[in-house]
């Protein structure tokens, strides 16, 4: 990596790209993406090459833009990719840094900074080789009393999906797979045949005597029919979500798999219903379907629009016998909140359970003063934190239980109160 590195500042070394340690470094870098989880094959990387000695090597933004247009197929993997490019082609002073990173200090007491998005996985996919080339270290032993300590799954489940790397991605994913879904049920207003002595239904009675010709008459029995209520979930792909998005649309893919009518529906900028590709059996297919079914994938957020028309074109169609909505946003509108107030207050008198899920909830310091989660909160059932595995598995109970206490959205009105 040191053609590549040898030069500061924002221009990259003047030397042909087609050949030398400079093809060799670009090389290495479609394998590192590769290798962080974006799909990259020989042909790419010679399509980079191509791209790189048509342009010309001139500026850092111009060679980082032509990787990308070469490498990102997929909103979700820009994020990887900034921060593997960030990583690769860096200043060349990285080797005193990493020795000055290994070497002896004193403790820092300054407050770690939170993780960029999509650095975990950039960063094991550059220095992963590494580690495990590496002889193993002698350790001496210690005995650690454990009491008090979470186990290594329960980490797991309590880490961010924005700060995995591509194997935690890749273990989430088959543990959503095994994710126990309740069987939920409401009650409707049409019956079914009983075995149980309890209710008469006349006319079952009357047909099955008519058969006999009226000589004997034998009751037939009846009781409630019971079914499990439509899940319509309506999820936001803005940028502010877009490190969330194919997490949770792998758990929405288990939610179609494991239920009977699961409506899909993704907003930004405009609602795409996708829930005919949700459909299929494979997920990474259904994930690619979906991709190409939205246009505004990591753009802006009209939340109040979009919603306005779910409510005018779908609710009629998704939301009767007693639907529970979903509706996954950080509620960050970038218009004006009238709209959204009015088109929230519809949206909660045409369901049964409305669910708002905000990755927001992560912070324990977090407080509803954004314009948009004000005039969202009134009108909601349940407020819920959706970022790691934990908070999908507390979903997935609630959808079979009642309404928790714990996630009253009226103690957040009561913050709002307190702060007025």
């Amino acid at each position: 990596m040191q053609a590549a590195s040898g030069h500061g500042g924002n221009v990259l070394p003047p030397q042909p790209p087609g050949d030398g340690r400079f093809a060799d470094n670009i090389v290495f870098f479609g394998r590192t993406l590769r290798k962080a989880g974006l799909k990259i094959g020989p042909g790419a990387i010679a399509d980079a090459i191509a791209a790189v000695e048509m342009i010309g090597v001139g500026s850092r933004e111009e060679f980082q833009a032509a990787l990308f247009a070469v490498f990102v197929k997929r909103h979700e993997d820009k994020a990887v990719f900034d921060e593997a490019f960030r990583l690769f082609w860096r200043s060349r002073n990285l080797v005193e840094k990493m020795i000055a990173l290994m070497s002896p200090r004193a403790p820092d007491t300054r407050e770690k900074e939170k993780a960029r998005p999509g650095e975990s996985r950039a960063s094991d996919a550059l220095l992963g080789e590494r580690q495990d080339n590496r002889p193993p270290r002698e350790e001496p032993d210690v005995e650690i009393d454990a009491r008090f300590t979470m186990s290594g799954s329960e980490v797991f489940r309590r880490m961010d999906f924005a700060q995995m790397s591509a194997l935690e991605i890749a273990a989430a994913k088959k543990a959503l797979a095994g994710l126990q879904l309740p069987l939920d049920r409401v009650r409707t207003r049409r019956f079914k045949l009983s075995h149980r002595h309890a209710d008469i239904d006349p006319r079952a009675t009357m047909r099955a005597a008519l058969r006999n010709g009226g000589a004997l008459i034998l009751p037939r029995y009846r009781e409630v029919r019971e079914i499990q209520p439509p899940l319509v979930v309506l999820a936001d792909i803005s940028g502010s979500m877009s490190q969330y998005t194919r997490i949770f649309l792998h758990f929405l893919h288990v939610l179609t798999e494991k239920r009977r009518h699961v409506h899909t529906f993704l907003f930004g900028t405009r609602l795409t219903n996708v829930s005919r590709q949700m459909r299929h059996k494979d997920p990474d297919e259904a994930m690619d379907e979906c991709a190409a079914a939205v246009k505004d994938w990591s753009g802006g957020t009209r939340i109040g629009e979009t919603l306005k028309e779910f409510n005018r074109l779908w609710a009629r169609r998704v939301l009767g016998q007693g639907a529970v909505v979903l509706l996954i946003t950080d509620g960050l509108e970038r218009e004006g909140t009238e709209l959204l107030s009015m088109e929230m207050d519809r949206l909660h008198r045409s369901c049964r359970r409305l669910i708002w899920l905000n990755p927001l909830l992560r912070f324990d310091g977090f407080e509803p003063r954004a314009r948009g989660v004000r005039a969202m909160l009134p009108h909601v059932d349940e407020f819920r934190p959706v970022h790691n595995l934990s908070s999908l598995g507390d979903l997935a109970a609630a959808l079979g239980a009642n309404r928790s206490s714990a996630h009253d959205p009226r103690r957040y009105l009561d913050m709002l109160k307190g702060g007025a």
